[in-house]
């Protein structure tokens, strides 16, 4: 296929110069560009097969959206692009070891990245906004699902795992108070190193910071907003504003830290951190294991309920005030619910409601929570739904919204196949022969060159 020779060329040949391959609109799209979506696809673990013909159709796609986001004066919110733009060069670290690896892949310098990054985000946040508003008309009612269900034969139907909802009940083992003030105390001279010019915060948090993910970094974080960092770490670090200095200790649920601050740009900020973490000892989880076991027998014995006990006794702030019971956000369905497979709850609670039945509790285990911090819990297994093929009374919102993704993929394409008809829309010939999903890319005058 002639599509992919002058990809393969520039992937392989740095001296190849860069040009124009398609244009829509005004817009050109250039071969450094879908050697950057390839690269970054890459950089994210997702595949793209055959890239030299995908990519190029949907940056151009892109560009029919982002033509249509200029008539409508569509606009992003910007701190969430500086934002999301900070995760993605963290997650592109996290994958490849380095900021220096991640510069050298992309042949960029991490500025330079970032604001390519920046670009792509909000490019893709206003294409998401257009598509919602070609969409926004679109409606399902209960009764175009059954009829679009009806006559579908039993084992075309969607198969839906077995689920199960669970109630927890947790007990974080107490830290001996010696614990506390020999992490303070380490915390406090860290801090008198740093203000005496004896020591960089970066090297300190490097060598001895217990957050895995910013040690490496020297303990930055990136630019965040205030609802990404706990309440505690958020009061303390947006209300930082001399870089010389390092804040008082802080206490989350993750452990404690000293705080130093980098910048602020707008709602956001960026700052760095030392964790420690209090080793807890073996006397305090077995402590805690038997005070849950204590409860356990005491809701077997109808003492109290599983739920009264969430609310009175559970130190999980999640779960204690919705009855223990654990949820989380369906990203398919768009909405939260408490109907976990198997395979998403926590290892530990998973083991612990595998033998159990509706209305068990089960006997005191250990796991790591979402903080990951070990902690000690009880179960209750709330209900049990067996894999079943999706049903009408069972599983409505699931099918409704198979049918609703049709209607809107259905909207979306006729919308594209239109855009193109009043497009201008110029490529490059040997670009001009890929598979692709749309066909009206290449006009009836161009074709017959």
């Amino acid at each position: 296929m002639l599509g992919m020779v002058p990809g393969v060329a520039l992937a392989q040949n740095d001296n190849v110069v860069d040009e124009v391959i398609w244009v829509v609109g005004d817009q050109p799209i250039l071969r450094s560009d879908v050697e950057e979506a390839r690269i970054a696809a890459e950089l994210y673990g997702e595949r793209v097969d055959n890239p030299y013909e995908v990519i190029p159709e949907q940056l151009a796609i892109e560009k029919l959206y982002l033509h249509q986001a200029e008539l409508d004066s569509v606009e992003v919110d910007e701190a969430s692009v500086i934002r999301m733009a900070d995760m993605q060069i963290e997650r592109a670290v996290q994958n490849f070891g380095s900021r220096e690896n991640v510069a050298a892949l992309v042949r960029k310098t991490i500025p330079q990245y970032r604001e390519q990054q920046k670009n792509m985000i909000r490019n893709r946040q206003r294409v998401q906004m257009v598509q919602s508003n070609i969409t926004k008309n679109v409606k399902v009612t209960p009764a175009e699902v059954r009829a679009f269900f009806k006559d579908m034969p039993q084992d075309s139907l969607p198969f839906v795992p077995t689920q199960v909802e669970v109630q927890i009940i947790t007990s974080a083992p107490q830290v001996a108070r010696t614990e506390v003030e020999r992490i303070e105390e380490r915390l406090r001279d860290f801090s008198q190193r740093i203000t005496s010019g004896q020591s960089e915060f970066s090297t300190l948090a490097k060598f001895y910071s217990q957050d895995p993910g910013s040690a490496r970094r020297g303990g930055e974080l990136g630019y965040m907003g205030r609802n990404q960092l706990v309440p505690e770490f958020a009061n303390v670090a947006f209300a930082l504003n001399d870089k010389k200095k390092v804040s008082k200790i802080v206490r989350t649920d993750f452990g404690y830290h000293i705080i130093q601050l980098i910048d602020k740009r707008g709602d956001m900020v960026n700052v760095r951190h030392i964790l420690l973490k209090p080793e807890i000892e073996e006397s305090a989880y077995q402590a805690a294991l038997q005070h849950l076991d204590s409860i356990a027998r005491d809701i077997r014995a109808e003492r109290f309920t599983f739920d009264e006990a969430a609310l009175r006794l559970s130190d999980d702030k999640d779960t204690r005030l919705n009855h223990g019971i654990m949820a989380y956000v369906d990203e398919e369905l768009d909405q939260p619910t408490s109907r976990f497979e198997m395979g998403q709850l926590p290892a530990e609670v998973a083991r612990a409601v595998d033998t159990l039945a509706v209305g068990e509790v089960s006997a005191p285990f250990r796991m790591i929570d979402k903080r990951g911090r070990e902690i000690c819990a009880i179960v209750r297994l709330k209900n049990r739904i067996d894999g079943h093929r999706a049903s009408m009374t069972e599983d409505f919102q699931l099918l409704r919204n198979i049918v609703y993704e049709r209607r809107c993929s259905e909207v979306v394409d006729n919308w594209i196949r239109e855009k193109q008809k009043s497009t201008y829309i110029r490529i490059n010939p040997a670009w001009r022969h890929g598979r692709f999903r749309y066909p009206g890319w290449v006009k009836e005058a161009v074709q017959s060159e």
